[in-house]
């Protein structure tokens, strides 16, 4: 199992029955391969999709099937189809109970920059500035580190921001760490290694539970 696939595996441990689930693009999708057996949740694709499965076996791909990042995907039994403005509208009223987000900055008081780099070409900011102000919970799936080793949990965030302190969780390859008004606290080290270690490759200053 890769890394990307583990995080997700473990994200999917914060779904519970009868939720109602937004997945963002990249690394989020795949939590709808890992959801626990004997709950039920219902996932929602922002282009308009209420019940969306796991991704489809090869040769079984649906081209008029996709989600918000393009890519095919499954339905389930009792899927709807809505337009793009009824998603939003259903995202704005309140009615997400988790937002499942990709990341490429978090901060330690749980602000997020998910949506461009200054100077890169953008196709557009998503719906990503919806979902984080308007979701009862937030969490991030990431990377601990960026692909040169350089940490991407920051005591603050160097990016544009897509929302201030709206962050709850963050799941990475290395913890899993909770939001709270006295920093980062640690909940979970993946098996092998030290709190010295995750903190190692972490700018912000990380928590052990047992200080609080």
């Amino acid at each position: 199992m890769t890394a990307r696939e583990r995080i997700a595996r473990r994200v999917a441990r914060e779904l519970r029955d009868g939720f109602y689930v937004n997945l963002g693009i990249g690394m989020p999708t795949l939590v709808a391969n890992f959801i626990p057996p004997g709950i039920e949740v219902v996932l929602q694709s922002e282009n308009g999709m209420l019940g969306t499965g796991p991704y489809p076996d090869p040769g079984e791909e649906d081209a008029d099937l996709i989600n918000a990042g393009k890519e095919t995907i499954t339905e389930i039994p009792g899927s709807a189809y809505f337009s793009s403005a009824d998603s939003f509208a259903m995202i704005r009223g309140g009615h997400i109970d988790l937002s499942i987000l990709g990341a490429m900055e978090v901060d330690e008081q749980g602000s997020l920059a998910n949506w461009m780099v200054p100077g890169k070409l953008v196709k557009g900011m998503g719906g990503a500035m919806d979902l984080v102000a308007s979701a009862r919970r937030v969490v991030v799936t990431m990377e601990h580190t960026t692909k040169t080793g350089e940490p991407k949990i920051l005591r603050r965030c160097t990016l544009p921001l897509t929302g201030f302190g709206v962050v709850d969780t963050i799941v990475t390859e290395l913890a899993v760490m909770r939001v709270t008004p006295a920093g980062l606290v640690v909940e979970e080290i993946a098996p092998g290694l030290t709190i010295e270690e995750v903190q190692s490759a972490t700018e912000a200053k990380l928590i052990r539970p047992s200080m609080l």
